[in-house]
């Protein structure tokens, strides 16, 4: 058996991490078929001429022949060799398993961080319009609450899921806009053209965050001419979001370095959720302020609650 085990563990412990491992197949190859080979001599040699020096009160008799030898050379190198690999496979999986484990607790605290800045920014902007209304004392300030109470539960419930149905952000997207109504009347002109072919998902918030902006930047008391148009279609494609607004006055933009909570923390999650499935676009023309929004859903037949 030690004659046995000898090419065994050389193959084990040398020809395989050296050579089998670094990909030197060919040169794997020879030495495991001169292992083989001089394994199977020293065995006929050992129990033929040197094992009466060894054990000179002992008689031996070799039952094996050279092919029989290497058969069982052949067979144990085989099988130790299927086991070694066949482990190292297992334990390379384990380590992809935890790598990919890590990367998506990583990528769930990364987006996790971004939504707890959009929460508290979206909450205080919101609260503006009931203080305004209050000042005003405002009939209207009971059914903004409930709008405000709906906006809310959206955010704080949806927004822990990385998906939510098209849908369910469209109806929060006209719930915001009748909201901001109240603060600006119905002097700005507010287009939300919207063709949904299917109810694919998308990330929560991605658009109201959108909206948000455009209302914040483009709605101003001191300007004139005010304008929002959002356009919105989806299908099992893709999800195109296009929204415009005016500037307004004063206001600088640069589209090499844009600032602000809203459109970075955006640009982020897209690039965190659907990484080259995501084209998040702003551009300036003149007085106009554009965003464009394209993505395409990767996992549309999925049921939306196993993707939470």
């Amino acid at each position: 058996m030690i004659t046995l085990m000898l090419p065994v563990y050389i193959n084990l412990l040398l020809w395989m991490p050296r050579y089998l491992q670094q990909g030197k197949y060919i040169g794997y190859g020879a030495l495991v078929l001169a292992t083989l080979g001089m394994g199977t001599y020293f065995n006929l040699i050992l129990f033929d001429k040197l094992i009466d020096y060894v054990l000179p009160g002992y008689y031996f008799i070799s039952y094996y022949e050279f092919t029989d030898l290497l058969k069982f050379f052949v067979t144990l190198i085989t099988a130790t060799s299927l086991l070694k690999l066949s482990k190292e496979w297992i334990q390379l999986n384990e380590t992809k398993e935890r790598m990919q484990q890590l990367e998506k607790e990583k990528l769930t605290a990364e987006l996790r961080a971004l939504m707890n800045q959009v929460n508290p920014h979206f909450l205080f902007n919101s609260l503006t319009v009931l203080y305004s209304l209050a000042l005003r004392k405002a009939t209207e300030t009971p059914e903004a609450i409930i709008k405000l109470s709906d906006i809310l539960r959206y955010v704080i419930y949806e927004s822990n899921a990385l998906y939510v149905p098209v849908r369910s952000e469209v109806k929060v997207l006209h719930d915001y806009i009748h909201l901001q109504r109240y603060r600006i009347g119905s002097e700005a002109a507010i287009t939300f053209d919207v063709a949904l072919e299917e109810d694919v998902s998308i990330a929560p918030m991605i658009l109201l965050q959108l909206v948000e902006n455009s209302f914040k930047h483009g709605i101003k008391g001191d300007t004139g001419n005010t304008f929002i148009n959002m356009h919105l279609k989806a299908d099992r494609h893709q999800v195109d979001f296009k929204i415009e607004n005016n500037k307004g006055q004063g206001e600088e933009f640069d589209k090499n370095q844009v600032k602000g909570i809203g459109l970075h923390n955006i640009r982020e999650r897209v690039r965190l959720l659907y990484g080259d499935r995501g084209i998040f676009d702003v551009t300036e023309t003149g007085n106009i302020f554009r965003v464009h929004l394209r993505i395409r859903p990767e996992e549309i037949t999925k049921p939306f609650a196993d993707r939470r």
